[in-house]
């Protein structure tokens, strides 16, 4: 992460910087009101705002509990989701040091797995695999080769499996 930016936790008062940077990054304003949805929905929901060194915000990242609908014992699973940085501002590192400050407070909150439906070149980088590899699927079969999975604690898929939801407000996308 560059100097002048900083990563931090969305506070109240940020919502409204928050659903501009989701909808100018996205066209539209279904993910804003995802995120709004999720906020207000999810206990687990977790949100990271990054800024300029002028306190500009530029990006966003939300992380939201998964369920496992498969065998194996309970635990705790988050997906990332929407990832998001202003259209004069990608290309500067921002979405990555959003996941890369993301991924460690997931597995401080007690995540074991986080999967996230993205580019397939974008995601490796920070050592998510294809969740098919693990033994995860998502629910639609043509997404697949778009839905990776990273173990945040060594050897967390062992014995696991499954399909992959997330939560309902992403139904309603």
């Amino acid at each position: 992460m560059s100097a002048d930016l900083a990563v931090r936790p969305e506070r109240p008062g940020d919502e409204a910087a928050i659903d501009a940077i989701q909808a100018a990054a996205f066209g539209r304003r279904g993910e804003a009101e995802l995120v709004r949805a999720l906020r207000g929905e999810e206990a687990s929901y977790l949100g990271l705002l990054a800024t300029t060194a002028a306190g500009e915000p530029v990006g966003h990242v939300a992380f939201s509990a998964v369920s496992i609908e498969g065998p194996g014992p309970p635990f705790r699973a988050l997906g990332l989701a929407p990832l998001a940085v202003l259209p004069a501002a990608q290309n500067r590192g921002i979405g990555s040091a959003l996941s890369r400050a993301g991924l460690p407070a997931c597995a401080a909150r007690g995540a074991v797995l986080a999967f996230v439906l993205g580019h397939p070149s974008y995601y490796p980088r920070f050592g998510f695999r294809p969740a098919f590899e693990l033994g995860f699927y998502y629910r639609r079969p043509e997404l697949e080769d778009s839905f990776f999975a990273l173990e945040l604690t060594p050897g967390a898929a062992r014995g696991r499996s499954g399909r992959v939801r997330y939560a309902a407000a992403f139904d309603r996308l």
